[in-house]
């Protein structure tokens, strides 16, 4: 809500609230009001928090346990408790009023064991579940597992209380946490969720190992409750001075009352054994009636000694008996509890009952000057600072209050240091930040601040920074501003930051003194910042801007500057002085106009004139006088200060009561008092407080005192207008928010009691329901929100007829008013309503106004004898009618009227039907026929619908032969004019249609020339894939399956763990002749199949990725081998297909040795294309179901029978994700779509015009998020299937779209996260359709019998122009590819291709070919055709992007045109080829030459050195260390090696020079046997 700055109508003048406006927002600007705090927002509300050391924070929230950086901004990790993925919440118990306890499911949250020497940080978690279940788990991940676990240990109820407290104990210094909890709870229906064990149900407290097992308590470890003792509710549990503390009160779980007084229980800091050590009870009922008998909250401050609570008194259903004295704040001293803790207890079973009959707990006091009172205080955390005691409270209405206690530990009059908006109640516990004194963790309802503990900012000289005794703040000199000693740069000099220790005299300060008769010296003293530049100081005339004086000094000492006494002088009306060093200045200015005027010491010394002690006047200080007599310090006249000092006036001055009785002895009058309206005002304050009463008149002087918090000023006000003898009216003023006891004192008599009086915030909108009016008005219209009862008026505010006064009826959370009429203004208007509130205007949100309903006919007819149905027609439109807004009138007879009593409104896809009836009749058919007319009253408007006429029988037996006349004689001229129609139709179909087709061609030919692609160069990063996911996508492109095998974290493996079978295994393979025997082996088996023969070479690839130079020199062997058998055949078919090892074995070792050159020259022309692909297929159609398109290259997958489609221009708002979005991402954006465009692919395009704004994707994925419409204040969620989806005859739905919506041109659509369980990918059935309707042909043909000419004629061939668009839309980026993959960058090759174009030269060389074909054939199957096109058809192999099958179709065009650029032979391309030959045809002719000049290139090239080669090798194999788990590679080998054991053993015999390969294979066998055996064991 908006504070607006514009003025309503001129109204009376009022009486001006005492504090004017401007001050009162100026000083309501000190407390933060959570713009710029950081904030945790949980799923549901948060039942614990705490922070640790060294881990983050903590936050329990239903059943899930958050592990939070300090900062909130990051969640580290997160426990699910109870469902996994769902943080359910304790829905079954209703959340009780305050200040009664709260539900939750998290009952302990404990860090400890920090710091600790060697150990780890634990977390102690306690949760309801598993019967009040205990967890210990480490502090790093919550994720991880609980290294221990008991049941039992917490409370199982969700509104049982638990506290406890861990510490070291024992000989053996064990971990041991002492708990107290309520583990029974009366009521009945929740004794079934828990049931104790029989030996727990009495115990209260229990000490437990939590390093033993289950966390196992003592038989000695418990202390009992005693018999017949109620349920104690556990607020805190605390460590002091050798002993643990628990502060209880006695508490009915069933009636929400309290039983007994708060109380503390001690026992021992001892292991195993617990030892009662006594109870004391606490007494904070200091000024209540009833005492205070409920603990909200609890804080020890060590360093003092001393304990601070929250206590409360009951507050009654609905709050009524809440009041300025509900809640106090109650220090006691710990030294005090623990001396009158007595061992005799009344809560609990002791083993010595030293308790006398009757006796009753003697109640410890809390320190008195400490004690703050007020109205609704919800907790306390109280620290120590510069020997300062500092408490935080938290309120009910979401304030932080801040408290600083003086010398005698004296409550000071707190301050609001921070403000929820939402007015959230605070959490009873208040969190330090760990590190960081600064800040402190404020939790309210679901969420979690991050809160400074002071506005140091706020005090705006050194002065006010340090008498303000806030011992968070002080003054940095070098930033001349009050900051916390953090913010005060630079850190290291402890003389730059001044404390409150220092006082208000360390500031510096200018002074102006006469130092002799004749001079005037002006200095600066307190404390200066140490500088290292000179000082320099300057007095300047303001009038002439002359320099009066101008002094330097070395940087240690401060400068001054004498001015000697002049006649000139004294016409110098005002100076500024000037102190500076470097950047840093300090300067004054000083008037001394009409010295001379002033008579009075006082008054002289007020302003910066001088006092001449012996001529006895005010003087200008640059004039004669002994400078003993001249006076500037106003401690000379003090005594004349006091007898002057103006008393305020009454009317928001602040003022101690006056308790002294003036009233007149001998005036018998009384003065009644009955009530004070209002009772709730805004802290703007309110300027018409009305009390009544009686005798009011008699009174001369009638005063309001309002006293709000106890340590605080009370407000003493002076009556504004006694009205008459029973009415008189107060002018409140402005005041923080709280609840204020009001008394009247008449005539300085006794004050009497009013009762209280609430200061609440200002009101705040958050729904307007209906948002949409007609232009009558007198609709209902409803405000929700909240402190709607403090508003003066309601106005709505017309950008032609101003602003207008309209009645409301207000409560606290809702305000309804009835629409004002704008008859006579512009149909559609959009209206402000605005509260008004003193004179402040409120924005609340607009009201829009359209044309009045139209009705257009209604029907009665008869339900029995008993009972009339009216149904009224009425056009569709915005409006939103209710019961309350219509009245319906039946009128029949002789004027005769029924009310007809309304039951609904029906919308259909044409007419909105209203249903009313009239019951309880006795006539209803003679009421139907005699009936006339209806009335419909909405609002102001006032309307007569007409009844729908029925023809009477008699009238149907008149026309009814005139009828069959006509219809003769139209027969008769149908049949005579039907051959004339029917050929003047097919007339007019074949003109559609060639116009239809001219249509079509002319657009193509107009796009085709004019279209252009916005291509953007600048696409952010390349999403490339690391080397591992590259290489295993290329080797095993359809055996997914493998790819997960060797993708495990090969860095940490110990080369060592290897396995003596394996490393034989590997040994062997590297024997040349062994490998190159065992391959051609196996190739000679029949039933090693293709598949085999390309996985063997990739396991083998994988084998030796290390080892690159020995595995090149076998791909040479067998490359020459392959050359062997097909010289015998064919050579120019060598490497044409991967039917042996050898040429899988080229096509991977091309991909090693290739991805460098891939990933930095062409990876990113290749991305450009694929993504300007997408977006040319993106700009027109894309039926969702088929995944055909307007814009393609592939005729195949063509979108021919496209429907007539727009551009949509969205205003797209992103909702804010604070945990993963970053400060500067834009989050409005203009998106296009088409309105053909199903919802789901309307998401994908905002998606990706996100990612171009930003340069970084939204945090969620695509689905996890949902789209709504915003029109005014209404919202619709956007579904690709919903209730208002088209079902076609067939029973097949239509996917809903944008223009399924209506949605128009500038229309704003929200981006949410969804809160259900989102589903991944929808795919759609064969039930469901989008742009191709089913049979289309014969859906068109039935329609068109129906409808005629609805439909357009659809030929496939007319949109064969979209290929060539798209084509020319990608042409630059395709070329731009094409030639990064056959250019030769700084003229080198990459050292594969080099090397192995060079080798298969020297092979044709060596075989004596001559013909340049086959060597150029060679060349062309083992790199484009084995690698080039394995890339460009399969984009998800570089990059991680995923390939739709429409991309597959358009690539495989591309792959096609880049393969007959390699080619040799001419194609002869006749009008019948294929469109995908075609389309490049033109171009293939250039590509074609520039191959062959690369070829060329490469040839002439210097041949590389063996050693280079090598050396190349060498380090790609390095690179490609700890890559893949190598054994899993051998593995596979050795699988196939023993699957043709026999046969290999059987060839290694056969050659010569293989014997010892032999035997070690046979070596390698029993290995591996052995290996198997082992496992068998």
């Amino acid at each position: 809500m908006e504070v607006s700055r514009r003025k309503a109508p001129p109204r009376p003048p009022r009486p001006a609230a005492p504090l004017p406006l401007l001050a009162y927002l100026l000083a309501l600007a000190a407390p933060s009001r959570g713009a710029d705090e950081p904030v945790w927002r949980s799923e549901q509300a948060i039942g614990a928090i705490a922070a640790s050391r060294a881990d983050g924070v903590f936050v329990a929230s239903g059943s899930c346990l958050d592990q939070l950086d300090y900062s909130l901004e990051h969640r580290l990790s997160r426990l699910y408790r109870d469902q996994a993925g769902n943080c359910t919440e304790p829905v079954s118990l209703a959340p009780p009023a305050r200040p009664r306890p709260g539900s939750s499911f998290s009952k302990l949250l404990l860090p400890y064991s920090e710091g600790a020497a060697d150990l780890q940080g634990l977390l102690l978690t306690g949760w309801t579940f598993d019967r009040g279940a205990c967890e210990v788990r480490l502090l790093g991940n919550l994720s991880h597992s609980s290294l221990r676990n008991g049941t039992e240990v917490v409370s199982c109820h969700p509104q049982g209380s638990t506290a406890g407290v861990v510490y070291r104990a024992g000989d053996q210094n064990r971990w041991y946490l002492a708990v107290a909890a309520t583990y029974v709870l009366p009521e009945p229906e929740t004794a079934s969720r828990c049931n104790p064990a029989a030996s727990d149900r009495d115990t209260a407290i229990a000490l437990k190992d939590t390093e033993g097992r289950s966390l196992a308590t003592e038989e000695l470890g418990r202390l009992k409750l005693r018999g017949g003792a109620g349920s104690l509710h556990f607020v805190d549990a605390f460590l002091w001075n050798g002993s643990v503390y628990f502060p209880y009160y006695p508490y009915n779980y069933t009636s929400g009352a309290a039983t007994g007084w708060p109380s503390m229980v001690r026992i021992a800091q001892s292991a195993k054994v617990l030892q009662f050590q006594g109870q004391a009870a606490l007494d904070c009922g200091h000024g209540h009636p009833d005492g205070r008998r409920l603990l909200l909250s609890s804080s020890l401050v060590e360093a003092l000694g001393v304990w601070a609570g929250v206590f409360s008194a009951a507050t009654g259903e609905g709050q009524e008996k809440r009041s300025p004295a509900t809640t106090a704040l109650c220090l006691f001293r710990m030294s005090e509890i623990q001396e009158r803790a007595k061992s005799c207890s009344w809560d609990f079973q002791t083993a010595e009952q030293n308790c006398k009959e009757g006796e009753q707990p003697e109640r410890v006091q809390p320190i008195a000057s400490s004690t703050l009172i007020h109205s609704d205080l919800t907790s306390v955390y109280g620290t120590v600072v510069m020997n300062r005691t500092v408490l935080f409270l938290g309120t009910g209405d979401g304030q932080l209050l801040k408290v600083i206690l003086g010398e005698n530990l004296t409550s000071n009059c707190p301050e609001v240091i921070y403000e929820i908006k939402e007015e959230t109640p605070v959490f009873y516990k208040l969190v330090p930040h760990p590190k960081k004194n600064i800040y402190i963790y404020l939790t309210a309802g679901k969420e979690v601040r991050r809160i400074r503990v002071a506005n140091c900012s706020k005090h705006k000289s050194c002065t006010e920074c340090l008498t303000a005794t806030d011992p968070h703040c002080g003054w940095c000199h070098s930033l001349q501003r009050c900051t916390f000693k953090e913010d005060c740069v630079p850190l290291d000099n402890y003389e730059n930051w001044l404390d409150i220790s220092s006082g208000a005299k360390k500031c510096p300060q200018i002074n102006l003194f006469r130092s002799s008769e004749d001079k005037t010296t002006v200095t600066v003293v307190g404390s200066l910042p140490p500088r290292r530049s000179e000082w320099k100081c300057v007095v300047k005339n303001l009038d002439t801007g002359r320099e009066l004086c101008k002094g330097r000094s070395p940087p240690g000492r401060v400068c001054t500057c004498n001015m000697l006494t002049r006649a000139t002088y004294k016409d110098v009306l005002a100076v500024n002085v000037t102190f500076s060093s470097g950047s840093w200045n300090l300067s004054k200015r000083f008037n001394f106009t009409n010295c001379s005027s002033f008579r009075e010491c006082p008054a002289c010394i007020g302003t910066d004139c001088a006092w001449c002690k012996s001529e006895r006047k005010c003087i200008h200080p640059f004039t004669a006088c002994d400078p003993s007599d001249y006076k500037t310090n106003q401690e000379h006249c003090q005594v004349a200060v006091e007898k002057r000092a103006p008393s305020k006036t009454a009317g928001g001055g602040r003022f101690t009561e006056n308790r002294s009785s003036r009233a007149n002895p001998g005036l018998q009058q009384v003065f009644y008092i009955k009530s004070i309206e209002p009772r709730k005002i805004s802290t703007l304050g309110k300027s018409n407080v009305i009390v009544t009463g009686a005798n009011f008149s008699q009174a001369s002087n009638i005063t309001m005192i309002l006293k709000g918090t106890s340590t605080c000023d009370k407000d003493v006000i002076q009556v504004s207008h006694v009205l008459n003898d029973t009415h008189m009216k107060f002018s409140l003023p402005s005041s923080r928010k709280e609840m204020k006891d009001v008394c009247i004192q008449f005539d300085g008599g006794n004050c009497t009691s009013v009762g209280p009086l609430s200061y609440i915030a200002l009101p705040h909108c958050s729904l307007i329901y209906p948002a949409t009016t007609w232009i009558s008005g007198g609709q209902n219209i409803t405000i929700l929100g909240r402190n709607f009862d403090v508003i003066d008026n309601l106005i709505i505010s017309h950008e032609l007829k101003g602003n207008i006064n309209v009645s409301e009826y207000c409560m606290a959370t809702s305000c309804r008013f009835s629409a004002p009429s704008f008859k006579g203004s512009k149909a559609r208007a959009n209206v402000t309503v605005k509260l008004r509130v003193q004179e402040t205007y409120l924005d609340c949100g607009s009201l829009q106004y359209l044309e009045d309903p139209r009705f257009t006919g209604c029907r009665v007819e008869p339900e029995g004898d008993t009972e009339l149905e009216v149904k009224i027609q009425k056009e569709n439109d915005d409006f939103n009618i209710s019961k309350t807004d219509i009245e319906i009138t039946l009128f029949h007879g002789e004027n005769k009227q029924l009310n007809c009593s309304f039951e609904n409104i029906t919308r259909n896809q044409d007419l909105t039907i209203i249903l009313c009836k009239i019951k309880g009749i006795t006539n209803a058919n003679s009421i139907d026929t005699s009936s006339k007319k209806v009335r419909v009253k909405l609002g102001n408007l006032e309307l007569y619908v007409e009844q729908e006429t029925v023809p009477t029988t008699w009238y149907f037996l008149i026309v009814l032969p005139v009828l069959l006349v006509i219809v003769i004689f139209a027969a008769v001229g149908v049949t005579r004019h039907k051959s004339k129609e029917l050929s003047r139709k097919q007339s007019q179909q074949l003109e559609l249609l060639e116009s239809e087709l001219r249509k079509e061609i002319r657009d193509g030919f107009a796009e085709l020339q004019m279209d252009k692609l916005d291509v953007v160069d600048s696409f952010g990063t390349v999403p490339f894939l690391d080397y591992k996911h590259f290489a295993l996508r290329t080797f095993f492109p359809e055996s997914g399956g493998f790819t997960h095998i060797f993708t495990e974290d090969m860095h940490n493996r110990d080369a060592n763990d290897k396995n003596e079978s394996l490393t034989a295994l590997d040994a062997l393979i590297c024997n040349k002749s062994f490998l190159v025997t065992v391959i051609h082996t196996l190739e000679k088996q029949k039933n090693f199949s293709v598949k085999d023969r390309c996985l063997f070479a990739s396991f083998l690839t994988i084998a030796l990725q290390t080892k690159l130079v020995y595995l090149t020199s076998i791909l040479e062997v067998l490359t020459r081998d392959l050359m062997e058998q097909s010289s015998n055949m064919q050579p120019k078919l060598m490497l044409r297909r991967t039917e042996s090892v050898v040429e899988k074995l080229l096509t991977n070792w091309m991909s090693v040795c290739l991805s460098g050159f891939l990933r930095e020259t062409v990876g990113e022309p290749f991305y450009l294309l694929v993504t300007t692909l997408n977006q040319k297929i993106n700009k027109g159609p894309v039926d969702v179901i088929t995944c055909k398109a307007l814009y393609t290259l592939n005729e195949d997958w063509l979108l021919w029978q496209v429907p007539e489609f727009s551009t949509v221009a969205l205003n797209v708002v992103f909702e804010k994700i604070p945990e993963n979005e970053s400060a500067d991402v834009c989050r409005n954006i203009s998106v296009n779509v088409l309105d053909c465009d199903t919802i789901g692919q309307a998401k994908e395009k905002i998606f990706q015009a996100f990612l171009s704004k930003n340069g970084s994707p939204y945090g969620l994925q695509l689905n996890e998020i949902g789209l709504e419409l915003q029109v005014g204040t209404r919202q619709k969620e956007l579904l690709d299937i919903d209730s208002s989806s088209v079902i076609l005859e067939d029973g097949i739905t239509k996917l809903n779209t944008i223009g399924h919506y209506e949605i128009s041109n500038g229309s704003t659509i929200k981006v949410f996260k969804k809160i259900a369980n989102f589903t991944t990918d929808v795919e759609y059935s064969e039930d469901h359709c989008h742009l191709i309707l089913p049979d289309s042909e014969a859906f068109q043909d039935v329609q068109g019998k129906r409808h005629r000419g609805k439909h357009k004629f659809k030929v496939k061939e007319m949109y064969l122009t979209k290929l060539l668009s798209t084509k020319v839309a990608i042409h630059s980026v395709l070329e731009k590819l094409f030639r990064s993959i056959w250019s030769l960058p700084n003229s080198r090759a990459p050292f594969a291709i080099k090397y192995f174009f060079d080798f298969l030269d020297a092979q044709a060389e060596n075989k004596k070919i001559t013909d340049p074909d086959v060597v150029h054939i060679w060349k062309t199957n083992s790199l484009p055709l084995r690698f080039w096109v394995n890339i460009l058809k399969n984009p998800q192999f570089v990059f991680d992007i995923k390939k739709t099958p429409h991309i597959d179709g358009c690539l495989s065009v591309i792959a096609q045109a880049f393969m007959d650029a390699f080619s040799l032979t001419e194609q002869q391309l006749g009008k019948e080829a294929p469109t995908n030959k075609l389309l490049y045809a033109k171009d293939i002719p250039t590509y074609k030459e520039e191959v062959k000049s690369y070829y060329k290139a490469i040839r002439d090239l210097p041949p590389l050195s063996s050693s280079e080669m090598e050396e190349f090798l060498t380090q790609e194999s390095k690179k490609h260390e700890n890559e893949f788990n190598e054994e899993v590679a051998l593995t596979e080998i050795y699988k196939y090696i023993v699957k043709y054991f026999d046969e290999i053993l059987n060839k290694l015999e056969r050659e010569r020079g293989l014997e010892e390969a032999q035997k070690q294979l046979l070596h390698v066998k029993v290995l591996f046997d052995e290996k198997k055996k082992c496992k068998w064991m």
